[in-house]
Formats: structure tokens, sequence, C-alpha cells
């Protein structure tokens, strides 16, 4: 059983991104996620502007009459959400944590693939692998995995992707649409198994941040207890100083994580706990479209 005010949370939220599928993302997604392929659909007369190389020559030689073939994409995909759930994504100092931010991206995006009849599944993970669930199709699926991601109590507070990219590259041996929700903070050296689950998929790096990570406030002596290893260390964050020192810590390990990106050619897209999330991954799909 659920408990009421989990289902109430999932229902409040189905009505919330299934609103924004309908209106904005269903095409876009289907659009930015192409098919594998094409397949022979039927044949029909020749009509003026029609591509003369798609002429059925044996079929307009039967009728006494030019035939043209029609092809169709062949859509159906697997969409995997791969979702970090360690100590650190329970942050959020404005609005929302990056868990609910993570479970709201995952709904939108269930939802789309849902639309375009592809098939979704849903991968938890901290240093270990929390959850998996295989990849289905249907409403009542989606909102499983939203329950999933919610309800999810992770058996460890550290992060490890390497875990998560691994078992990837054992359990899905289709090519697939791989996007990693993390904030992607303190992990181990990512980038060998990140390049090889790259061959094989189609991977979207979701930053999660929440802006305190890149600017801290003036307010003074405090205590920071990381969510992942429970160290505690005090900074005053009233010397301008140490803020500055700190700005530069999160600048730099930003630019070295959008440069292994690069590096693979994998797409990145930061989505921040105080801001929406609608305009960002809308150019996200606006790029891969111009790409394509």
């Amino acid at each position: 059983m659920i408990p009421r005010e989990l289902f109430q949370k999932i229902r409040r939220l189905e009505v919330r991104t299934r609103g924004l599928v309908d209106s904005l993302f269903g095409g876009e997604y289907h659009t930015a996620f192409k098919g594998q392929g094409i397949t022979f659909a039927e044949v029909r007369p020749y009509q003026i502007g029609d591509d003369v190389r798609t002429i059925d020559w044996n079929v307009s030689a039967r009728m006494g009459a030019p035939y043209v073939k029609l092809f169709e994409e062949e859509r159906e995909q697997t969409l995997l959400l791969v979702v970090d759930v360690s100590g650190s994504q329970g942050f959020g100092v404005r609005g929302r944590t990056k868990r609910e931010l993570a479970a709201e991206i995952c709904a939108v995006l269930g939802f789309s693939a849902l639309r375009n009849h592809d098939r979704v599944g849903l991968l938890l993970f901290s240093d270990r692998i929390e959850a998996f669930v295989p990849p289905r199709k249907g409403r009542r699926h989606v909102l499983r995995l939203v329950r999933d991601l919610y309800a999810c109590r992770p058996g460890s507070t550290h992060t490890d992707l390497r875990v998560a990219l691994d078992y990837l590259m054992r359990v899905q041996h289709r090519r697939a649409i791989i996007l990693l929700l993390s904030d992607f903070l303190d992990m181990p050296d990512f980038e060998r198994p990140l390049r090889a689950l790259a061959r094989r998929h189609d991977v979207v790096a979701l930053q999660l941040q929440d802006p305190v990570e890149q600017t801290w406030p003036a307010v003074g002596l405090i205590e920071l207890v990381d969510a992942e290893t429970g160290r505690r260390r005090w900074i005053d964050t009233g010397s301008a100083r140490v803020r500055a020192h700190l700005a530069e810590q999160a600048r730099r390990r930003q630019a070295e994580l959008e440069a292994c990106f690069r590096r693979l050619q994998i797409d990145h897209v930061c989505l921040r706990t105080d801001a929406d999330y609608v305009e960002p991954l809308l150019a996200f799909f606006h790029r891969r479209n111009r790409r394509r």
C-alpha cells in the first residue's frame, strides 16, 4: 500500500507534468530522440513533388502508372532513467531538494516517452545498485517508477557512478537512451566506463544543482555536514576570502566536469532546484534538433 501523502504527491506531480507533456515536451522529445531506422509502410500513386528515387518500378509496371514507396520511422525505443539517490540528493536550500527535482524530471520525460510509444526503465544508485525496474510501457508503469524514486530509502549515503555504468553495460545490450540524473559531486573518476557506455548508447547528463553549491551566502560561522561521509567542518561565510575560495573550487570542479562531457561528446544540461526546468530542457531539445 502507498501512504496517502505519497499517493497525493504522485498524483499532483502526474497532473502537472502531463500538462507539460501535452503542451510542450511530447513533440520535442520525439524529434530529439529519433528512432533507429526506417521501415517500409506502403505504396501510393505518384504525386507531383515526390522524390523520383522513391518510385517502385515493379508496382508501377504492373499498375500502368507511377507508384512510390512510403517509409516510416522505426519509433519504439528504450529510455532508461538513471538516478543518483545518495545523501547529497537530499540537499536543497530554496524550493525543492535535488531528489524532488529528479522526480519531476523523470515524470516529464517518462510521460513524454510514453506518448511516443517508447519503453521506460529506472535505475537508482548510490555507491551500489539500490533498485532496477526493467523498461516497460504504460501509464501505470511510469507512475510506479515515480513512486519508487520517491519511496526509495538508500542503503548507502555515498556515491559511485561507476557502479551504475558497469551495471548498465551488463544488463542493457540493445541501444537505449540513457539519462543520468546526478549532481556529479565528489565522485571517483568515471570517464573510462562512461566512454564505454556512450559508445553503445545515447547518453545524456542531467546535472542537478543547488545555487548555494556555487555561491555561498554571507551568513557568518556555520557548521557543514557532508551528507555522504558525515564529516563536519566549520567555515566562516562572513569572510569574503573564504567565499571566494569556495566559489573558485566550485567553478574549477564544474569546468572539469564539462570538459569531460565534451571529450566524450555527451550532451550536458544543468537543472537548478531554485529555477524552472522547462526552459533548459526545451533548449536542450532544440540544440539536438539543430544538430540533426
